[in-house]
């Protein structure tokens, strides 16, 4: 059976980043990602349309690697929980949870029988494909399972103390993006409003036993402002669209000003 990296490093109160893998489509991203340091991989299937197949692939290549597949979810339908779940997923991430009663739907699609009714599957990469006592395989994916639920609107922030409350929830993750647009200053995501929000956040997961996460916010400073005062522990830093561009750019940069100088 193959542990899920980041539920030893957030039971221990340590801080783990991801990438969001937007263009990528083959397995090489987890060695590369891994390689450069980071813990988990966002594979985000909300705005880009990766294919199943190629996100099955990814997960299973990242179970190899060290690095925990986490895969945000379009919306919170069951078929695309269960077939990321089923093909190698070591966490999901729900896009735009609103109330309490969603996070429970959630819940029952992801988690095995008692805390949930997600159907059985055998074979599963998780546990290399063997064979297992089907109590005992029940226990270890629930355990070893990430659920985080985006909170991405004022109305979610207003409810984010009965959304911390429900059982089988272990992470609640402010999209600051959609948040700060929410309120009427898209990509203000230091502001004081924004900061408000996440301080509320952070005192519900606190009450219930949930890690605080923290999207959107890709600055530093930020960042530790976020770890040093809220307690934030699950943040995705970067993504693989973003490194590839601001370095091609940076490299086209350097070459034509280089060039501009001899001329």
């Amino acid at each position: 059976m193959i542990p899920n990296p980041l539920v030893k490093k957030l039971a221990a109160s340590q801080t783990v980043l991801g990438v969001a893998v937007r263009q990528a489509r083959t397995v090489d991203i987890a060695r590369i990602m891994k390689t450069a340091g980071y813990d988990f991989l966002f594979i985000d299937t909300e705005h880009t349309p990766v294919p199943a197949d190629v996100v099955s692939q990814i997960c299973q290549a990242a179970l190899g690697s060290g690095i925990a597949p986490i895969v945000r979810t379009p919306n919170l339908e069951r078929v695309h929980a269960i077939h990321a779940l089923d093909s190698g997923a070591q966490g999901l991430v729900f896009p735009h949870v609103e109330n309490a009663d969603e996070a429970r739907h959630i819940v029952d699609i992801c988690r095995y029988a008692p805390v949930g009714h997600r159907s059985m599957a055998y074979g599963l990469p998780h546990v290399e494909f063997a064979s297992h006592d089907p109590r005992e395989l029940m226990d270890f994916v629930n355990r070893e399972t990430l659920i985080a639920v985006m909170l991405e609107t004022p109305q979610a922030i207003e409810r984010c103390e009965e959304i911390a409350a429900v059982p089988g929830i272990d992470i609640l993750h402010v999209g600051t993006q959609d948040l700060s647009a929410e309120m009427g200053i898209p990509g203000e995501v230091g502001a004081p409003a924004v900061a408000q929000a996440i301080a509320r956040v952070s005192r519900a997961c606190a009450a219930h036993g949930k890690v605080l996460g923290v999207g959107g916010c890709y600055e530093p400073e930020f960042i530790r402002r976020y770890v040093t005062r809220e307690q934030a522990r699950f943040f995705v830093v970067g993504s693989d669209l973003g490194y590839l561009l601001g370095a091609a750019r940076a490299q086209a940069g350097k070459v034509r000003a280089s060039l501009e100088l001899q001329g």
